[in-house]
């Protein structure tokens, strides 16, 4: 074989090999463009719930006990704002810094609706039925993916349930001043129960015990299985 052919067989070589490796970048970024365009239809969403959900927060703050114990959209918004939120968090990264200041919007935005089921009750004279959730997801909680699949299933199975989770790590002055009035520390999953704090593992029973007033809501059938009953 003359080196003009083996030299043109080798470029040929070089030629096919810089096609694939130029495809595979090329669909890469439009994988990535994509992706970042759908994270970023999922930020405006989630500002645009956020501001509703304020609003909301605000009106509620002025109806009759009445009108407020007819109010259910709120919860089941919070509770969708949050899966929306998750999957910006699984998609992007715990620590991107778009989910973070997202996290921190919808943790002030529960802290808000927090304190306002606080101020009904007292305004209502009625019992409050809540839990605050505090978890991480940086590798030093082993059973804080559990709570949360136990906690979701009480948030589908009883709508009036309140539900606030909280990332314990998370660099947020209110969020920290809410984890020092409930003396939350690093012992986690924590679970504070209508102000009573409770650290390490629940399952539904435990949960269920410590909640009898649950037996007074109205619960809907679930078909999600949930880990580590």
């Amino acid at each position: 074989m003359s080196p003009k052919i083996e030299w043109q067989k080798y470029f040929i070589a070089f030629l096919i090999t810089a096609a694939i490796f130029g495809t595979a970048i090329y669909v890469s970024r439009l994988f990535d463009a994509r992706r970042i365009a759908d994270i970023q239809e999922i930020q405006e969403k989630i500002a645009l719930d956020i501001l509703s959900l304020e609003t909301q927060l605000d009106l509620l703050a002025e109806l009759s006990c009445e009108d407020i114990e007819k109010q259910t959209v709120l919860t089941s918004e919070l509770n969708s704002l949050a899966e929306r939120l998750s999957y910006a968090e699984e998609t992007l990264g715990a620590q991107n810094d778009a989910v973070l200041n997202l996290k921190r919007q919808y943790s002030l935005l529960q802290i808000k609706d927090y304190l306002l089921l606080k101020r009904v009750t007292e305004k209502c004279q009625t019992k409050p039925v809540f839990i605050l959730y505090f978890y991480s997801n940086t590798g030093d909680c082993t059973d804080c993916e559990r709570e949360g699949y136990v906690l979701t299933y009480f948030r589908q199975q009883y709508p009036q349930l309140r539900v606030y989770a909280f990332d314990y790590h998370l660099p947020l002055p209110a969020l920290q001043t809410l984890v020092s009035l409930n003396k939350v520390g690093p012992n986690l999953p924590a679970l504070v129960i209508n102000g009573t704090l409770y650290t390490g593992y629940q399952d539904r029973e435990d949960i269920e015990r410590i909640l009898p007033e649950l037996a007074q809501f109205e619960s809907v059938k679930v078909s999600t299985s949930t880990e580590g009953e």
